[in-house]
């Protein structure tokens, strides 16, 4: 792995490795792994075991499992399964339930939450699950010191959380702050007798999960898959529906699909399924569903490189992309041109001030206008499949305003190291999906640009006048108690966002489920990466 600075600091190196939503591919050795030993992944879709799921999931299983730090697709719709919050939401609707809490909080504007613990809730080795455990896993939350991934979801407004008594605690705020009720569930809590030890938390980065949840994990090969069982001792609100889980980890698209189709096909689910096989999918007779959210492809720019500290050149390169080809050719229509940082069916959502319609003519006057002529650039982007796709039209568009382009993908983890090293990168294309962690404008805003964060940081721009307005901006956005003005705040940032152009998307896309309705009921798409089978029943 690597050296981090201090051991619990979370590193640009560790989010961006650990983000499946990236495509990342760390590697954790298999000693690591957690009991049972490999478990086959050649016939483990089991036709007559109906007490068994087989999903397909597009990403790696080998990045952190530690809950506070990981932004891993897999890793976290498996959590989802394996651990509770406070309270939790459901992963379509993202309406809010109480989970190890006993009851919602009555008074979503007070300053005070107080919260009972479920009687009787257990965890995965059959100790009970107490206040301490609830104070253990908001005090790493809270600590600038550990500055885990999820820190900067709860800082900005959560002050302390205190033990009343075994089964009950307290949630002090800074100011009222009514999202915590959606909020409150990116916080899973963990066992202090487990993940408190001495090395606890570099076991849980490492696959190791104990959770209090409806499934427990039973098996886990890095890699390959992660194996689940119902877990007897259960007693909250969604219970296992299923005994048992299989989660097959397969990045690559044709083998991806291959698991799902045909008469021999092992899986009953699969997510991130490809664009171009949909129609393939459909016509065998699976149900191909998309959901739509903030999934996007975005461009990042180093403004620590000439001449991207131009604002005029960022919006150029921009204006310049021809999305409707893109949307056409690369994302067989599964897309829209975004109009917003936000995308079009968020709540918040609002068209910014400045919308990058293609415009070719306006690219080059921009380009013109800050003096720049014979632009080279180095494109630098993630290899995950669809976003390869997208790279030709943004070479052809920007060499049509005269920027000669060299395309780079490349495996992600060797792309990050780059720029962890300062490499020379000019700009970069990845993708990105913060509704992983939820809906509100506040927490998706917050994901790529917070003060001292892994995004502003590659993007060097963190220090600079504009981004301290920014900052400043989104801080009294968070902390308006009145909701008309919140959003008009959010709005405001929002614009400022667009206009810059540091770190911005390109298109939203639609992630697409396909599922064998004759075998599994009850499942439903979702617009973000992984699955929830909380619902799920073999048929």
């Amino acid at each position: 792995m690597h050296t981090l600075a201090s051991r619990h600091a979370f590193s640009r190196r560790d989010f961006l490795r650990y983000s499946g939503a990236l495509g990342a591919a760390a590697t954790i050795s298999s000693t690591l792994a957690a009991c049972g030993g490999p478990a086959s992944t050649g016939s483990s879709g089991g036709e007559g075991d109906k007490d068994l799921i087989t999903a397909v999931i597009g990403y790696g299983n080998d990045q952190s499992w530690d809950p506070t730090m990981t932004a891993s697709a897999f890793t976290m719709a498996a959590n989802c399964h394996i651990y509770e919050g406070l309270l939790d939401t459901d992963p379509v609707t993202r309406a809010p339930y109480p989970a190890l809490a006993t009851a919602l909080p009555s008074d979503v504007n007070a300053t005070t939450w107080r919260f009972t613990l479920r009687d009787g809730a257990k965890w995965h080795d059959d100790q009970p699950v107490t206040a301490d455990d609830v104070l253990f896993t908001y005090e790493r939350v809270l600590d600038p010191k550990a500055n885990v991934l999820i820190g900067s979801f709860f800082r900005s407004w959560l002050e302390t959380v205190r033990k009343v008594d075994d089964r009950t605690v307290e949630l002090f705020f800074k100011f009222p702050f009514p999202d915590a009720v959606q909020r409150l569930t990116i916080a899973k809590i963990m066992p202090k007798h487990v993940f408190g030890v001495a090395g606890g938390w570099d076991a849980a980065k490492s696959g190791k999960a104990v959770g209090s949840g409806p499934y427990k994990q039973a098996s886990h090969q890095p890699k390959s898959n992660t194996t689940f069982e119902a877990y007897a001792g259960y007693n909250g609100p969604r219970p296992a529906a299923v005994k048992k889980m299989n989660w097959l980890s397969i990045v690559d698209a044709s083998a991806r699909v291959a698991k799902i189709s045909g008469g021999s096909a092992e899986a009953q689910i699969a997510d991130n399924v490809p664009y171009a096989n949909i129609d393939q999918l459909a016509k065998s007779g699976l149900t191909v569903e998309g959901g739509k959210g903030m999934n996007h492809m975005f461009l990042m720019f180093n403004t620590a490189q000439k001449p991207f500290d131009d604002v005029r050149v960022r919006q150029a390169l921009f204006y310049a992309i021809d999305t409707g080809k893109m949307i056409d050719v690369a994302l067989k229509g599964h897309g829209a041109a975004s109009t917003s940082f936000l995308n079009q069916e968020n709540p918040s959502y609002q068209k910014a001030s400045t919308v990058y319609a293609y415009n070719p003519d306006k690219a080059k006057a921009l380009l013109a206008e800050a003096g720049v002529t014979g632009l080279t650039i180095s494109l630098m982007a993630v290899n995950v499949s669809w976003i390869v796709d997208c790279l030709p039209t943004i070479a052809n568009s920007w060499e049509a305003i005269g920027v000669k382009t060299t395309l780079q993908p490349q495996d992600t983890s060797a792309l990050f190291t780059k720029m962890d090293q300062s490499q020379g990168y000019q700009v970069v294309a990845a993708a990105s999906n913060p509704n992983q962690f939820g809906l509100d404008a506040d927490l998706i805003l917050r994901y790529n640009y917070t003060s001292g964060g892994t995004w502003m940081k590659y993007t060097k721009w963190d220090s600079s006048p504009a981004a301290k307005d920014l900052f400043a901006k989104m801080d009294a956005a968070t902390a308006e108690p009145d909701a008309k003005k919140k959003l008009e705040l959010v709005h405001a940032y929002l614009d400022v966002i667009a206009e810059q152009a540091v770190l911005y998307p390109v298109v939203h896309t639609e992630l697409m489920t396909a599922w064998d309705a004759k075998k599994l009921s009850g499942v439903r798409a979702q617009g973000y990466p992984g699955i929830n089978l909380l619902q799920a029943k073999r048929t």
